[in-house]
Order: structure tokens, then sequence, then C-alpha cells
């Protein structure tokens, strides 16, 4: 009937209208996220110097590839508390391969892909284990690396630093270069570097024995030199707690990390300008006390903030080191009469900061230490990550 056909026609156009409503909305949708989409790639720098956290996805594991215009970028991830980056001479149309020690006792080696050397009589103990790392400045003529680690020897936790000469994958021809450093499950220092004298430098921790610091004749509790083979061996400044990143500036000079005391006592670390044969006061004095023949820090942290600085590095005129239980990467601007201008990046973005070393791209790269009890463990925990310093400029 009329009626009837009147009444179909009128549900077809309602049909119709709710069809038509649901497509605009749905154009409505797809062009919001056109644009969110548009200026999200727009901004993307921007965002990923402010807001960028590294994921497992982010980059393939194993891999040092590079990402094109990235400022900051994961390129390793899922390694087991990471402790020291070294990057090895590239070879001829190769990108550089890096080497990074794992702290229960594996040394990698990451490039196109990741190989493990096991480092034999490793005790993980603690804060211990297979620490610092340099390479011999002569390395691509004669091969030979130098490692920090934690062991055991009739019974007593103690260090030493060993010399290798890596072939390929497998190193060769060990030598013990420092020894009798005791050790213990906390303040075992631990950084080792080479000198523009040719010497290399070795901190130690007090091994929480806290007068060995002040102790001339123990080997704790100081920054030590020694000649590449292991002769000449000399305490060049003492009274240190627990050092754990040594750099040199544009002069020549040194400089250190250290750890102020831990419990009821947190706070008090510092940042030290390191003269031969100086006291820099453990545990004698802290913050900015003074007392007759001992150094106070050029900066320290105070008795209410713990940055827990580790590694450490020079770049344009700043000096760059990690923070652990500060979780960030912080920044000391050099100033006029070595005063210091700090200021910290990446709060609480990565969580734990161990190494910070400067790869032969001029770009940062930091180790997080999430995995090592302290930290909150995020996914694809401990990474290395590389970052410009050009987001550091003002």
């Amino acid at each position: 009937t009329i009626s009837q056909y009147s009444l179909y026609y009128t549900k077809i156009q309602a049909n119709d209208i709710i069809f038509l409503n649901l497509m605009n909305r749905i154009l409505i949708v797809v062009l919001l996220a056109a644009l969110i989409i548009t200026g999200l790639y727009l901004n993307r720098s921007k965002i990923i110097r402010f807001g960028f956290r590294p994921t497992s996805t982010d980059v393939k594991e194993g891999t040092t590839q590079e990402k094109a215009g990235s400022d900051i970028e994961v390129i390793a991830q899922n390694l087991n508390i990471p402790w020291e980056i070294v990057f090895l001479p590239a070879r001829s149309g190769e990108a550089s391969e890096m080497l990074v020690t794992e702290r229960p006792g594996n040394l990698l080696k990451i490039g196109a892909s990741k190989e493990t050397i096991k480092i034999e009589g490793v005790a993980h103990i603690g804060e211990g284990g297979l620490l610092g790392l340099a390479l011999h400045p002569d390395f691509s003529r004669n091969g030979f690396l130098y490692l920090y680690l934690t062991s055991k020897e009739g019974g007593q936790v103690t260090n030493r630093v060993e010399r290798y000469r890596l072939e390929g994958n497998r190193l060769f021809d060990k030598k013990i270069i420092v020894a009798g450093i005791k050790g213990s499950a906390n303040h075992d220092g631990g950084r080792i570097r080479f000198g523009p004298d040719g010497f290399l430098y070795v901190t130690t921790g007090d091994a929480e024995q806290q007068n060995l610091a002040q102790d001339k004749i123990s080997l704790n509790g100081k920054i030590l030199r020694v000649k590449d083979d292991g002769t000449g061996l000399e305490i060049y400044s003492y009274g240190h707690r627990n050092p754990q990143g040594l750099a040199w500036d544009d002069k020549g000079r040194l400089w250190a990390t250290e750890h102020g005391p831990s419990g009821l006592q947190t706070g008090f670390d510092e940042l030290n300008l390191i003269q031969k044969g100086q006291n820099y006061g453990w545990p004698v004095i802290r913050g900015d006390q003074t007392k007759s023949g001992m150094v106070t820090p050029v900066i320290q942290s105070g008795s209410t903030d713990t940055w827990a600085p580790a590694g450490l590095v020079y770049l344009n005129g700043s000096l760059f080191f990690g923070g652990l239980r500060g979780e960030s990467l912080y920044r000391a601007e050099i100033l006029a009469g070595d005063k210091v201008n700090l200021k910290e990046h990446f709060k609480n973005e990565f969580g734990r900061i161990r190494a910070v070393v400067l790869g032969p791209d001029n770009y940062l790269y930091i180790s997080t230490s999430n995995t090592d009890g302290r930290g909150k463990v995020q996914t694809g925990d401990d990474k290395i990550i590389r970052i410009n310093p050009e987001i550091f400029k003002e």
C-alpha cells in the first residue's frame, strides 16, 4: 500500500542519514589523526630531544647501525650490568666496533653482531666484578687491552689490572699489571684510563676500610699511575673514598668523580681537579670542609643531594659524568678560576647512568646500570645510548 511504501522509504532515508553521519565522524577522526601525525613528524627532533624514552623495539639488539638525523638513540640493549665502553680503531671503510665490560665477567664486542668473550677469574661480588677497560695508546700495533677486575685469592676479595692481547674475538698473553688492591662488596673503584703522558691511571676504592685512603702504603682509596708494562707503580693522589671517573681537559689537567658517604650521611659526592701527590681528604674531611694539607673538591653535591657519580669525559669546555643514584647525565661547564656551572640532563629518563665516553663520531655514549639490583629495570635494560652533544648547546 501507499502508506506501507512511505514507511519503508522513510526507514531507508533514516538509515542513509545514520550512515552518512557515521562516515562524517570517521572522516573527522581520520583528518584529526592525520593532523596529529603530521605535527609529530614535523616536531620529531624536539620530541626526541626532550621526551624520548628508548624501548626494546627502537633498534635491533647487537647492532651499531646509525639512524640518520637521530639525536638520541639506543644502539645496544638487553645487556647485563655494562660498566665500561671503549671503541676499537675503525678498519678502512667500516664503522668502529665497541668493547663493553659486563660486571659478571663478560667482555662484549659489538659491531655488526655481538660476540662474548668470557674473562676467567672474575668474582662478581656486590659492586665488584669486571669493571674498567682501556686500550693501549698504540693498540693498532700491539693489540693490548687492559681490564680492571675483582677476584678471590686465598679466600680474600681483591682487585687487579690485567693486560691481554686481542686478536679477533680471543684474548692472549695475559699479564698482571697491578695486583694487591683490596676488594670488597662495595667501594672497588675500577676506572682505568691512559693519560696524555702515556701512563695508565687506575682508581681504587677504600674497600669499606676508610683509613686505607690515608695509608700511603696501601693501594686503596687512591688514584694510581703505572707504566704500560706494570713497572713504575706510584700513588698519584690519595684520600679518596670511591673514585669512578677520570678525564683530562684541553689543558691536560686530570679530573675525577668520587662517591661521597652513604647511609645516614649520604651526599657529598665530588668532582675533583687532581694534582700529583695531593691528599683529597677522605675520611677526615667531606663536602666543603677544609684542613691543612687536604684538597677540597671543585664542586660537591651537599648533604641533601646524591649524584653517585661514575664515568667522566671532557668535551667542548665541559665535563660530562653519569649519575647512578642521581639518575642523570651531569654537565659541569668549566668557568674562569676553575669554577664550574653544573646542570643535569635526562633526569629519571634512562635510570642509573654508569659509563660516559666520547665516540669516534664525537657523540656521547652512555650506559645504563638498572639491572644491578639498585635500579628500576625498564624495557630493554641495560642499554647503551648514543647522544648528539649539539642538543646541549644553548
